[in-house]
């Protein structure tokens, strides 16, 4: 992950003068699919733990919390630094089924078990199914369950949530 250095700039727009001016169309954000493993120090040993399936995923979001520095003799607003960031409880959603790998996890690490972290990547597909973007969170842990309702009047497909803390969000090229 390259990090910008002090003088390099940032551009924001939709081309330089040397590439002519092209618009993005938005993307279509039913087409994603998700892959959670357990990493350990070796890349070559990640195992898949869960893959796909997911019907929704809400929450990709980070918060920077700006520290507000007060200087005496400075009377027209304070001055803004870079504060912490901070992350948003991560929703999957997937139709019930018979597996319970997701319970499983939840299971092992509120009953006290060694609470495995694992990577989760989230590669959103375009029409054509190639992959445009891919966000990947550091470190899962699941911190909520919640099985279908079941109602016997009811003939709607049953829809399971896993909600998962994570350490970091990062988008990476695909």
């Amino acid at each position: 992950m390259a990090l910008l250095s002090a003088s390099a700039s940032l551009r924001i727009g939709f081309g330089d003068e040397s590439t002519p001016e092209r618009i993005e169309s938005p993307l279509h954000t039913f087409r994603f699919d998700l892959t959670m493993r357990r990493v350990s120090g070796v890349a070559s040993a990640a195992v898949d733990i869960c893959r796909g399936g997911f019907s929704e995923c809400t929450g990709l979001e980070a918060t920077m919390e700006p520290k507000v520095i007060k200087a005496g003799g400075h009377n027209y607003g304070a001055a803004q630094r870079v504060g912490r960031v901070s992350f948003a409880t991560v929703v999957l959603k997937r139709g019930f089924t018979r597996s319970h790998d997701l319970f499983s996890w939840f299971q092992l690490v509120s009953g006290g078990a060694y609470a495995w972290r694992l990577s989760a990547t989230i590669v959103v597909r375009d029409a054509d199914e190639r992959p445009v973007l891919v966000w990947e969170l550091d470190s899962c842990l699941p911190v909520k369950f919640k099985a279908a309702d079941l109602n016997a009047k009811g003939s709607e497909i049953g829809i399971e949530e896993l909600h998962l803390a994570h350490e970091g969000l990062r988008l990476v090229a695909p």
